[in-house]
């Protein structure tokens, strides 16, 4: 036979044992792994060691803050049911010579918002027709808020703005345990509805902090607490670590509350005290309403939620 099959290996510098390139050992030039070394992943990894700590030493009181937080939030109406009617005359005087409210009229006005605000406030916290009791609340807001003439009132608008986020807050943590609410508007979802109300929540609880800000008198340390607290409402408004932020504004506003509204140390004939009381329980009811966003977190609509998505 003159010809015979060559089925020996090819020689050398004609074979590649890697025809493709899968095998190429050059670094990409695309992700690159974190370095350890880095203060910015040291900073990282410190907030998420402090973040899992918070989490599970923080798991005996999860299952009642949504309690806590309605309480605290009824707080300024339970106090001003209290306050009618242990100070009667005076609140019967006040409308009728400044407010010019008639005879009776006053006596009306004065009634139903004791009446509203109880059972609003009971209906808030036993968790039983909820929706009914925030929306008799927030009329209580908006009827007082004229008949007291304060609604161009700065601090009061502001505070009373603070007020109202809370009320939907409870309102939207009620939409987590209602099935069904508001049948009438069938062009949105639920899950759509508890996005947009937690949205007004949240930027409606910050207002406060901004009424804190705009009034009394200037230091170096007012101006770095106001600085601290005002990128933690920014947060807040924006749904960024919103549970870390509002938590912050939680410990923040509760100090706060007892060193400025500290209406026990004033004597109860001074005309001061009654102010401080009423900025002391409504500061609680503002608490109350962050303390249910960090129960629920910040919502559909947020930075923390977009970044689950991409």
């Amino acid at each position: 036979m003159s010809a015979r099959i060559n089925i020996a290996r090819p020689a050398s510098g004609g074979y590649s044992p890697d025809p493709h390139g899968f095998g190429n050992q050059r670094p990409s030039a695309g992700y690159r792994a974190a370095n350890p070394d880095d203060p910015i992943e040291k900073l990282r990894a410190f907030a998420r060691m402090v973040e899992d700590n918070v989490e599970i030493y923080s798991q005996p009181l999860k299952p009642h803050l949504p309690t806590i937080g309605r309480f605290l939030i009824v707080g300024t109406f339970l106090e001003d049911s209290w306050r009618i009617v242990t100070q009667w005359g005076d609140q019967l005087w006040y409308l009728q010579r400044h407010r010019h409210f008639p005879w009776g009229i006053s006596h009306f006005f004065l009634i139903i918002n004791v009446i509203t605000m109880l059972l609003g406030s009971g209906a808030v916290i036993t968790k039983r027709y909820t929706e009914y009791g925030v929306g008799g609340l927030l009329g209580v807001v908006i009827v007082q808020a004229f008949g007291y003439g304060l609604i161009f009132d700065l601090n009061f608008f502001l505070r009373n703005l603070s007020v109202i986020g809370g009320l939907l807050m409870v309102f939207t943590d009620a939409m987590y345990t209602r099935k069904k609410i508001f049948a009438g508007l069938p062009t949105l979802s639920e899950n759509d509805r508890k996005k947009y109300f937690l949205l007004a929540g949240r930027v409606l609880l910050i207002f406060l902090f901004i009424g804190f800000i705009l009034r009394g008198q200037w230091s170096i340390a007012r101006v770095f607490v106001s600085i601290i607290g005002l990128a933690a409402c920014i947060m807040v408004a924006v749904g960024f670590k919103a549970k870390w932020s509002a938590g912050f504004l939680v410990v923040m506003l509760s100090i706060f509350n007892v060193f400025i509204n500290n209406f026990w140390s004033i004597h109860s004939a001074h005309p001061q005290r009654d102010f401080l009381k009423y900025d002391f329980f409504q500061t609680l009811s503002i608490v109350g309403g962050l303390i249910l966003l960090v129960n629920m977190g910040p919502g559909g609509l947020s930075v923390d939620e977009k970044k689950k998505t991409y």
